[in-house]
């Protein structure tokens, strides 16, 4: 039986093995994510909300937008995670007294003690992913992916510079004329 994750290994293998990294990356992180995917819905957990547990678990008692921020999707989809995950006992949002602007969303005891069952599902699966993988080729590969980050967060920020460079430019010469 074929799954998901042998088409994304045959494709490599076989159809593109020398295509861009970048992509490479993407389907070694569908791979990541189909494997825990499946771990978790032992537990009734969605996959879009591992992301959330896991920053509330570092962070609990953030804004809804803050978990936005953090988890890198768009306010309405946090939302909509927010208001299932209120459903299922793992949260309860709140608003200060002092301000109904912002919605703070707290884990419950059931979302607590998601941890102790989760965490280690995704442990398991990193360690499937690296086995028969050297210590030192780990080494690497996480030395080189960051870098990459690294490269990528600097191209970024020189990108924005110069993007707010030619906006200063327009409205200086804007004044000027």
């Amino acid at each position: 039986m074929k799954t998901e994750t042998h088409n994304i290994l045959r494709h490599w293998r076989e159809a593109v093995p020398n295509d861009r990294l970048a992509h490479l990356i993407r389907d070694t992180e569908r791979a990541f994510r189909r494997a825990l995917q499946i771990r978790l819905a032992e537990y009734g957990v969605p996959f879009g909300h591992w992301s959330f547990l896991r920053i509330l678990w570092e962070s609990d008692g953030l804004t809804q937008k803050e978990l936005s921020v953090r988890a890198g999707v768009m306010e309405p989809t946090t939302f909509a995670a927010m208001k299932a995950m209120e459903a299922q006992g793992y949260i309860v949002r709140k608003q200060l007294p002092t301000n109904k602007k912002n919605i703070y969303v707290h884990l419950t005891e059931t979302g607590r003690g998601l941890k102790k069952r989760l965490v280690p599902m995704a442990e398991d699966t990193n360690h499937i992913s690296t086995r028969d993988v050297s210590a030192e080729d780990l080494a690497t590969t996480r030395r080189v992916l960051l870098t990459m980050i690294d490269n990528l967060a600097k191209d970024e920020l020189e990108r924005a510079e110069l993007e707010q460079a030619v906006k200063d430019r327009k409205k200086a010469s804007g004044r000027a004329g």
